[in-house]
């Protein structure tokens, strides 16, 4: 197969100053072209998932999913049947699953061969969670939430009375969180047998957050995020001041941060409000924590990538090609992914470090993207 072009750039340095420490230098290691198709252009809404050998894999809205090494080189690419705006998963064994508007969802090798599709009976932009046992969780426009075995088959599927489009979690002991636009918050056991849902007055686009003690975090489209326990009860809720689709992010002492309008926001455990800094226009994607700092991928207004102290002060700005809709990746040896418009850029600075040592530091919980909760550091 003939590969697309690529465009790449090296080692081509960028630097905004930031008011908390001056000029903080970003260095761009990499570019990659993506097709200019779509909305927005590039990879839509979908987050590069990052392999344990360094491997990029980022699907764009024309349908392609590509496979690009740490330097930033085309490996191979997959061609889908229509739009992808599901974020892609990889599994232990190097499987890469997403969902496409084709009314399929895909599983493709770790070479870039297809090892078999499934139907469902609408588009699926729910980017899927992978079990500790291989099983694997998605939504679908369809109303339908479904649990796939490792070899495409059915494994079992619950109807909800709206669009799941939401991304789901999975829990230490296997629940499966995820939202409706039935405005709705579903927990299913392993069996997708229903344990409890929780109703909001708004649809739930976010994907939810799990912390270390199993309580888990996601907005709604009311204005509020919301903390629940394992058991289904409301801890607290906050109402953030308007309607957020950006989804919730943990660091290690349990901070949650999402964006809400332009803001970076910081909420205590307890669900008060920490702090709020103005980064952009709209942050629609989700942060990336490390240890030191919070990355946020602006959707609307001067189209870059900042990063916040965990005090709240702006450290650096990037300026990106068009606006971001996706989230920010932050890979284990610490290099920041984001993709807005035609551009898949590879960032580092000098005080960048890994993901925190969090249950949730960043979109779908790990580098992976397996939704699943990280209780090992």
């Amino acid at each position: 197969m003939k590969l697309p072009p690529r465009l790449i750039f090296l080692l081509a340095a960028f630097y905004l100053p930031g008011p908390s420490n001056g000029a903080a230098q970003v260095m761009n290691l990499w570019s990659f072209q993506l097709p200019a198709s779509g909305p927005g252009g590039g990879s839509g809404d979908a987050t590069p998932a990052i392999a344990p050998d360094g491997s990029i894999y980022l699907p764009t809205f024309d349908g392609t999913l590509y496979a690009l090494t740490s330097q930033g080189d085309v490996a191979w690419w997959f061609k889908a049947g229509l739009e992808v705006k599901s974020s892609p998963a990889i599994a232990d064994d190097g499987t890469i699953y997403f969902g496409c508007r084709d009314r399929k969802f895909y599983a493709v090798t770790p070479q870039g061969k297809l090892k078999w599709t499934f139907p469902t009976g609408a588009w699926n932009d729910s980017s899927p969670a992978i079990a500790a046992d291989g099983t694997v969780y998605f939504g679908s426009w369809d109303n339908d939430f479904y649990a796939l075995n490792p070899d495409g088959s059915l494994k079992w599927k619950r109807d909800t009375s709206g669009i799941v489009d939401s991304s789901p979690a999975i829990a230490a002991d296997g629940t499966i969180y995820f939202g409706s636009h039935d405005k709705k918050f579903y927990a299913l056991a392993p069996d997708g047998k229903l344990k409890w849902t929780y109703p909001t007055a708004g649809e739930i686009t976010s994907s939810p957050a799990i912390n270390s003690a199993g309580d888990v975090y996601f907005t709604s489209q009311d204005g509020n995020l919301y903390a629940l326990a394992p058991d289904g009860h409301a801890l607290w809720h906050l109402h953030t001041g308007g309607w957020t689709a950006s989804s919730p992010v943990l660091d290690g002492q349990g901070v949650i941060f999402l964006g809400r309008g332009g803001d970076c926001l910081a909420v205590s455990p307890d669900g008060k409000e920490l702090w709020a800094q103005h980064v952009g226009a709209l942050i629609e994607g989700a942060p990336a924590v490390t240890d030191s700092l919070v990355y946020l991928a602006e959707s609307a207004g001067d189209y870059s990538i900042k990063a916040v102290t965990r005090q709240g002060a702006i450290a650096w700005a990037f300026r990106l090609d068009a606006s971001a809709w996706a989230s920010p990746a932050v890979g284990k040896d610490g290099v920041i992914y984001v993709s807005a418009g035609p551009c898949l850029r590879a960032l580092s600075s000098a005080n960048a470090t890994p993901p925190a040592k969090s249950p949730w530091p960043m979109f779908r919980a790990n580098p992976e993207h397996t939704g699943r909760v990280v209780l090992k550091f």
